[in-house]
């Protein structure tokens, strides 16, 4: 039977605090395939773990990680707060990582790529972003998996597809159908779809014809998925 990948969005955010280590063990422990990470730099270029641009909302100091070094983010947030980027990787192995690159400038997304080749991770590694990010992960890596974040029930134009060469196009859930998976399976890519989190959408994307789903309840997901194979 057709396998849909299970992909965490942040780790396990409704158990343990988003994007930080605890939460990526916690989704896999759970029965994810994959996790979904937010990744930016911090002033002295280091790739952590951070889906806004401050640490206001998850550690209640409103700094902007940009203005930070390492050293700063760690004494703020403590040692089981912002991860980096090659903490994360070890931490996850040896399962599949998504990569949502926030904020990305071509240093960022060159800094980020070195460290995934690095950390010998790069064969399980994938990037997901729009199409500007992903422009630069194609520069940076012309081996790279990407996950094409795409927002619209249009196609991408064909020379887009053709710069990018991605292997899937990413949609919020809202825009799948079984019309749109068939549409891209023809077109040779593959389907993922975010951010799924009740059990009667999972059901609806698995018949849709998914190849991904993207959610906050990865025990939910997997519990949905191990019934849809039975």
């Amino acid at each position: 039977m057709r396998s849909v990948i299970a992909v965490a969005h942040r780790g396990d955010p409704y158990r343990v605090r988003e994007n930080t280590l605890a939460s990526i063990r916690s989704a896999l422990a759970r029965g994810a395939d994959a996790v979904e990470i937010d990744v930016r730099l911090t002033w002295d270029g280091v790739p952590v773990l951070l889906h806004d641009d401050t640490l206001r909302r998850l550690w209640r100091i409103d700094r902007p990680l940009s203005a930070l070094s390492l050293a700063e983010v760690r004494s703020l947030t403590g040692p089981e707060g912002v991860p980096t980027l090659s903490e994360a990787l070890l931490a996850s192995d040896p399962y599949r990582v998504m990569i949502d690159l926030r904020g990305a400038t071509e240093e960022s997304v060159r800094t980020v790529v070195g460290t995934v080749r690095e950390c010998e991770a790069a064969d399980r590694v994938f990037y997901c972003s729009s199409a500007p990010a992903m422009l630069l992960v194609r520069a940076a890596d012309p081996a790279a998996e990407i996950s094409l974040t795409w927002t619209t029930l249009a196609p991408p134009r064909p020379v887009l597809v053709d710069a990018l060469a991605p292997r899937w196009l990413n949609y919020r859930f809202g825009l799948v159908s079984r019309a749109l998976t068939e549409r891209v399976h023809r077109d040779g890519l593959l389907v993922s779809a975010w951010t799924a989190d009740t059990r009667r959408t999972m059901r609806r994307l698995i018949d849709d014809g998914v190849d991904a789903i993207t959610t906050n309840r990865v025990d939910t997901l997997t519990s949905v998925l191990t019934g849809a194979r039975t």
